[in-house]
């Protein structure tokens, strides 16, 4: 019988590990890296048609798109466990698509310049803050608790300075928004990472990344979103 060294095992089992995990994690921003491309055409496209913006912004369709994204992230998060990795996939690129007709405003209130300068900065810092996620390591587990909350906490006084229409507030909700999105980054990624562990086949695996790449989307999304609004310049 052929003599296996343990440590030798071992060692290439961590191999293995660490080239699944690496594998792993490159599908997720792969993932999302597409989603934000989709997001980012159809929002161009809808602010490039005068009849599409009319209809949107003019009408009582405002708010159904207003809130059409977020009702179809919590619906999302909810099925993606009993939906197939192909499935699940499309949904990403369908929620993606509705985001951009959600987002298609700043093509108009904000410059193509600006627009593409913030999107540069938000890039850097969500990248150095999910570099900093997957590297570390501390438990950021209690960090995510505290960060949910201020999330809620944001997502109430936004629905309220609806109604308020505060600018002092709604620029307290930026600052913290930023506060909020940039520690969500770091502690989503470290959680993701912590996902292929418990990943049992490839079909849970192809969905944790799919949730994965949801999950930082959102953060991208939102973090891009509070930065236009300080450094973006208006038309």
């Amino acid at each position: 019988m052929e003599y296996i060294n343990p440590r030798s095992a071992h060692a290439t089992e961590a191999v293995a590990y660490d080239e699944g995990l690496r594998a792993y994690m490159i599908k997720v921003y792969n993932l999302m890296a597409i989603a934000l491309a989709v997001t980012g055409v159809v929002a161009f496209g809808v602010s490039s048609s005068e009849a599409l913006i009319g209809l949107i912004f003019n009408t009582p369709l405002k708010w159904v798109v207003m809130f059409a994204p977020l009702v179809f992230v919590i619906v999302f998060s909810m099925k993606i466990d009993s939906m197939s990795p192909s499935a699940a996939q499309a949904t990403l690129w369908a929620f993606s698509a509705v985001m951009g007709v959600s987002m298609s405003w700043i093509f108009l209130a904000y410059t193509g310049a600006s627009i593409a300068k913030v999107f540069f900065i938000t890039a850097s810092m969500f990248g150095a803050m999910s570099l900093y996620g997957y590297t570390t390591k501390r438990d950021l587990t209690g960090m995510g608790s505290f960060l949910f909350m201020g999330l809620i906490g944001i997502i109430l006084a936004s629905i309220v300075n609806i109604f308020l229409a505060s600018p002092g507030l709604d620029f307290a909700i930026s600052i913290i928004a930023v506060i909020v999105f940039v520690g969500l980054t770091a502690y989503d990624t470290q959680r993701i990472k912590s996902m292929y562990y418990y990943s049992t086949d490839g079909t849970t695996l192809s969905r944790f990344a799919v949730r994965g790449a949801l999950s930082l989307y959102m953060d991208f999304i939102n973090l891009f979103i509070q930065m236009l609004r300080f450094f973006g310049e208006r038309r």
